[in-house]
């Protein structure tokens, strides 16, 4: 008796993810991918899972929200995941990978899966019959878009993205910049470059007067932000002390050449594993490459920095997905199709990667005849589905995992920190117990 099938459209992570999970269910899994044939805006390469905007995947401390759903998603057998801390440089209390390392590995995994039939093509229409999940990313391609679109009947809802800077350390001025993490933590992970008050002022005042690139024909037309991924240049506008506050914030940081803490800090974050490639943290732009060159040289320690990549900005497409999704992934319209990732409003790398871990899960399970599943609410996997599949759908916007997500405790907890080991250790108590009956069922 043959196989059922499950149509995975995308290799990015979440597309990644969801084949492994219905492979690992025993399904046969057709895993379609446009690259390297047709590039998106952002993408370089045609290796899957490929990471464009940063090389971290946020805190690996568990009473972190993402460290939370990291913990979380390890105990679920999460591809990408292994992948990362397979490929894990340093980056003090928070898991950062070698990009290219990280997509090769996902990529070899993939490939060696006797079950995943990786198809390099573009998908223009979505197929009619059996378990699909889309997972085509905020960069999906216009044809399948508006298939996409005919099919929901709502309005897409766009935000920008944008990537920061590469330099390489060799370029930067280690007697201006010093190594260390906030508070201690990490020491020696991050490169820190500190400012004074005149040299923020002045850095500011020239950030806002740079020119910034023309959009391209499939950006025209809509200049709204997602707050969580905002151009430095238009953070820099909100206010004097908009970036002091925000990325430059140098909180928990000493300059060991004064013993106080700066004005003002820019942080690099190692980019790969040979520690020989860093990026400006917090640093997305849109400005153009000559003005980036020009401006962030202003920095102290980037002075003569060489730049490896400019930073860029690029269209991101997201569904309003309270009115078009459950919680399962599932469309609400049509049995059996599913989407994952960021297409969906669970953002940033490892919220896309859960959303396609249980639409992969979920696709499978409806292929073997069970029905889809939902993961406890008071898992940050849980809360952050239900969060996307509930609400406004006309005001919806993409949503980081949070605490805010997660239920109250019985007993309040009089501190913050208290709180969130607390509902940390409840939600991995509760993914635990529903996890057990789920991974009953799988082949052994």
């Amino acid at each position: 008796m043959a196989r059922q099938e499950v149509i995975v459209i995308g290799g990015g992570l979440a597309g990644s993810e969801a084949a492994w999970q219905a492979a690992r269910l025993g399904c046969q899994v057709r895993l379609y991918e446009m690259r390297p044939a047709t590039l998106t805006p952002a993408h370089r390469t045609g290796s899957l899972a490929e990471l464009v905007c940063s090389n971290s995947l946020g805190s690996a401390l568990v009473d972190r929200p993402l460290g939370l759903l990291k913990a979380e998603l390890r105990r679920m057998g999460s591809l990408i995941i292994a992948c990362a801390d397979s490929a894990a440089v340093p980056a003090g209390g928070a898991l950062a990978v070698d990009r290219e390392f990280f997509a090769a590995e996902v990529t070899r995994r993939i490939e060696a899966s006797p079950l995943i039939d990786l198809r390099r093509e573009e998908v223009v229409s979505l197929p009619e019959t059996g378990p699909v999940v889309v997972a085509t990313g905020p960069l999906t391609s216009d044809r399948l878009a508006e298939a996409i679109r005919r099919l929901s009947s709502a309005d897409y809802l766009h935000f920008y993205d944008a990537m920061a800077p590469i330099v390489s350390l060799e370029s930067v001025d280690m007697g201006r910049a010093f190594r260390g993490g906030r508070y201690g933590r990490g020491e020696g992970d991050y490169i820190n470059c500190p400012l004074d008050e005149e040299e923020y002022r002045r850095f500011v005042a020239e950030l806002i007067a740079a020119e910034t690139s023309e959009l391209r024909d499939f950006e025209a037309g809509d200049e709204r932000f997602f707050d969580a991924c905002l151009p430095v240049e238009v953070i820099a506008r909100r206010g004097q002390q908009a970036l002091a506050f925000g990325p430059l914030r140098p909180v928990g940081l000493k300059d060991p050449r004064t013993g106080a803490q700066p004005y003002a800090v820019v942080q690099l974050r190692q980019d790969n594993l040979a520690g020989t490639l860093y990026n400006l943290v917090g640093f997305q732009t849109n400005l153009r490459w000559s003005e980036q060159q020009r401006v962030f040289s202003m920095i102290p320690g980037l002075e003569r920095a060489e730049f490896v990549r400019f930073g860029q900005m690029h269209r991101n497409t997201f569904l309003a997905s309270p009115a078009l999704l459950e919680a399962t992934m599932q469309f609400r319209g049509r049995q059996g199709l599913f989407f994952a990732g960021q297409i969906t409003g669970t953002e940033g790398y490892v919220g896309s990667t859960m959303s396609g871990l249980v639409a992969g899960l979920n696709a499978a399970r409806l292929c073997r005849g069970e029905p889809p599943l939902a993961l406890p609410p008071t898992t940050m996997s849980g809360a952050l589905c239900r969060y996307v599949v509930e609400g406004d759908a006309a005001r919806f916007q993409p949503m980081k995992a949070n605490f805010g997500l997660l239920p109250d405790l019985a007993t309040p907890a009089r501190q913050k920190r208290q709180r969130h080991e607390l509902v940390a250790r409840r939600a991995l108590e509760d993914l635990e117990q529903a996890w057990q009956a789920i991974a009953a069922t799988m082949p052994a």
